[in-house]
């Protein structure tokens, strides 16, 4: 006699099986259909857990290349439909491509959550280490995180349901909260074989994520896919092979009250006088310099996003009323360290940057913006690029800027650093980090520090001061040296 999960199996199996014989007249199984054969109206919630790859969105190690990839040990995500509620957690570490230095992998242990409108994360440690910690609110992820329930398959077919949606074939679109909007594919036997949706991104603007499903089959008697493929701007983002699934709500997801209660943070910006004419601009996670001309200013970098650069502009414009941003140095195309460029776009700067990186800002730039418009969205203008290979020089007669690229890092293939010869200053981003007062020393050395001392040697500058774009502050050749592995001059 069968035991209950074979008649489980048999009865789905049955099911599309009458699916398939039903839908030969009509040319594709209707929403109902759907439902019906992925158990869309008694699934309240999933959970479902496996191994594979994850892979870091905006963080290509050259224009056009994949975003890089983690190997996952442990994927786990709990979804409660009706409360519109996610947790995921991942544990990963990055895998190592051949021919490209990196620091040493590091396994990581993340747990996100979205429910209600919010995002958080939770810091995950040892089980007898100190007490978890508040859960960090996370705004910015919330639309992306709550695409990630809809593009489930039962997800999908019940926000289908609940959103009206048009069906075309076996083409179904509907759109969630009046702006968010999916598109899907289902196959003959009802189930779901791709979903589309857009994220709104700075760089890339409305951007693509699509999720496949391949091999699908019963896991105790709810249909689900066994592989789920997610692309975002292009390239991958999840390869997951599903291990096992199981009905049931996400239990006790609440938002923690400092979540609801968080506020958005105001961006502060702060100008500190590296030398005559060069200012440090601070104040939050990454940082600019700018460089005083004749009658203009020279920015490195715009950060992050329009918000960062809108207030480095009005900075800018209060310490300096008469001198207008006339030109952009960006160091590379990674998107936290390019999504503020646009902005500067649209207040008439030039943008410069390693000339690889042209062809992907043009493509990326042309992309619609209709989730979130950014300012030169609202007021379109031709962007203008000043681009150079090996070494440019900036010079209105006042203060000469060197910008060169730095040859042969792991981090980036089309990667620039600055150099301020009259003050002896040397800019740079993600190369070198310093790390705070006291912190201990890591027990490897970072190849991509080791790297851009390699090329301060190769480039014979002439270096006092190191300001990095990211870390606690400004501090000297001797601190690189150091990162480097390097004796001092003196000790040899």
């Amino acid at each position: 006699m069968p035991r209950a999960p074979q008649l489980a199996r048999l009865a789905t199996g049955l099911a599309l099986a009458g699916l398939l014989a039903g839908c030969a007249s009509t040319g594709g199984p209707s929403l109902a259909d759907a439902s019906r054969a992925l158990q869309a109206d008694s699934v309240q919630g999933l959970s479902f857990s496996g191994t594979g790859r994850w892979f870091q969105f905006g963080q290509a190690p050259a224009p056009g290349l994949p975003w890089p990839a983690f190997a996952i040990s442990r994927y786990q995500a709990d979804i409660d439909f009706a409360a519109r509620a996610e947790r995921v957690q991942q544990t990963r570490k990055q895998l190592v491509e051949a021919g490209r230095a990196r620091p040493e992998p590091v396994e990581q242990s993340v747990d996100q959550y979205v429910a209600a409108g919010y995002a958080w994360n939770r810091q995950v440690v040892a089980a007898n280490a100190q007490p978890l910690p508040a859960a960090t609110a996370q705004p910015a992820t919330v639309a992306e995180r709550a695409a990630e329930i809809w593009s489930t398959p039962q997800g999908f077919i019940k926000a289908a349901q609940v959103n009206g949606a048009t069906v075309n074939g076996n083409e179904l679109s509907f759109t969630v909260d009046g702006k968010w909007r999916y598109v899907g594919w289902l196959n003959a036997a009802g189930q779901v074989e791709r979903i589309q949706t857009w994220v709104p991104t700075p760089v890339l603007g409305d951007t693509l994520v699509e999720t496949r499903f391949e091999g699908w089959r019963d896991f105790n008697g709810i249909p689900f896919p066994s592989r789920i493929l997610r692309s975002q701007g292009g390239h991958p983002v999840l390869d997951l092979q599903v291990g096992e699934v199981k009905a049931g709500a996400l239990a006790g997801l609440d938002v923690p009250q400092n979540v609801r209660e968080a506020k958005p943070a105001p961006v502060t910006v702060n100008l500190a006088k590296l030398a005559e004419g060069v200012h440090y601009v601070t104040g939050g996670t990454h940082h600019s310099v700018v460089i005083e001309q004749r009658d203009h200013l020279v920015l490195v970098e715009a950060p992050l996003s329009e918000e960062r650069s809108q207030a480095v502009l009005a900075k800018l414009k209060a310490e300096f009323p008469n001198k207008p941003v006339r030109t952009l140095i960006n160091t590379h195309a990674h998107f936290d360290h390019s999504g503020g460029l646009r902005t500067l776009v649209a207040e008439g700067a030039t943008i410069v940057t390693v000339e690889p990186n042209l062809a992907f800002y043009e493509s990326a730039w042309a992309a619609p913006r209709t989730l979130e418009p950014d300012q030169l969205a609202k007021a379109p203008r031709a962007p203008r690029f000043q681009t150079f290979r090996g070494k440019l020089v900036i010079n209105d007669g006042s203060r000469a800027i060197e910008i060169h690229e730095i040859a042969g890092s792991g981090h980036n293939d089309a990667f620039a650093l600055v150099y301020l010869p009259q003050s002896r200053i040397l800019v740079q981003a993600d190369a070198y980090t310093p790390l705070p007062a006291n912190a201990p020393r890591p027990t490897s050395l970072n190849p991509y520090t080791v790297n851009l001392y390699q090329n301060v040697e190769r480039l014979k500058l002439d270096v006092a001061q190191v300001a990095a774009l990211h870390g606690p502050g400004v501090v000297t050749l001797a601190d690189l040296r150091a990162a480097a592995g390097v004796a001092s001059v003196a000790a040899r």
